[in-house]
């Protein structure tokens, strides 16, 4: 089994930085197929009061626990801010989306205990487990 199907199977929350509003966007349809898929999203986004029908955070770690995923949709120079709050959090993953790499982010993220993946899509990932691990 791969890291992220495991990932995938363990935690059923995800709090997604930078969810936006914006139907158009990749983080709306991702986080939108995700909540479809039976994971709870907590949306992360200082700009937004509520997106897919549950109340925006302005950080990670003004989240109420638990927080188990971080998906990031940020650009890779916002990672290690994330990655902060993340640990403090008690976060369990950091994941981030396809063009979204930061290996000095991921290190301090795996010296915290934190699981990583970088440049993949999480819809994308779930989409390829089959139907019984779903």
């Amino acid at each position: 089994m791969s890291a992220e199907t495991a990932i995938l199977r363990k935690y059923r929350t995800i709090a997604v930085v930078g969810l936006s509003s914006d139907e158009t966007r990749d983080s709306h349809s991702v986080s939108k197929y995700m909540q479809d898929a039976g994971y709870r999203i907590v949306p992360v986004n200082p700009a937004e009061t509520e997106v897919l029908g549950e109340k925006a955070h302005p950080t990670v770690a003004s989240v109420p626990p638990p927080v188990e995923i971080v998906n990031v949709f940020r650009r890779p120079g916002a990672v290690p801010g994330v990655v902060d709050d993340a640990i403090a959090a008690g976060a369990k993953v950091i994941w981030m989306q396809p063009g979204i790499v930061n290996e000095e982010a991921a290190a301090k993220a795996r010296a915290a205990g934190l699981e990583v993946v970088m440049d993949r899509c999480i819809r994308t990932e779930h989409q390829r487990l089959p139907p019984e691990l779903k």
